[in-house]
């Protein structure tokens, strides 16, 4: 399972004009569901992600959680976090995740990270043709990858 947090000052996501969802400060998270992945790659991803100490405190250091700053997240499914570039200028997704299995497990990460402490959880429409809007916030962004976090 791969995730692209951006640490984001808003961000929304609308669906045929219509918005959807709409957070304030916290994280914009894509993520991407791989072939093989568990509920375990899912746990330990929202695990890390409610943990991590990206918002910055009085003094300006990046030492504050989701938790402490009462930050909100929203979850947009993406399936080209998969993509395979190696060879030729086509992207493969053979690597994604079906749909029922994906679908499945990006529900599951998003009940998860309410579990471990994020009061306000927003998502996307999974398989939806989704424009998101958001104005990142440092900019941080961070890569990770379930994968490496499980070893």
């Amino acid at each position: 399972m791969k995730a692209v947090l951006q640490r984001v000052t808003y961000a929304q996501v609308v669906v045929e004009n219509e918005l959807v969802s709409k957070i304030e400060k916290g994280f914009l998270i894509l993520l991407g569901v791989e072939n093989g992945d568990s509920k375990k790659d899912a746990d330990v991803l929202s695990k890390k992600i409610s943990g991590l100490r990206v918002f910055e405190d009085e003094n300006g250091k990046m030492n504050l959680s989701l938790g402490d700053i009462d930050g909100s997240v929203l979850v947009i499914s993406q399936f080209t976090l998969l993509a395979d570039c190696r060879k030729g200028r086509r992207p493969s997704f053979i690597n994604a995740g079906a749909p029922d299995m994906a679908n499945e497990l990006y529900e599951y990460f998003c009940k998860r990270i309410k579990d471990d402490g994020v009061q306000d959880v927003k998502k996307g429409i999974f398989g939806a043709d989704m424009k998101v809007s958001l104005l990142n916030d440092g900019p941080v962004t961070i890569l990770l990858d379930s994968k490496e976090l499980i070893k």
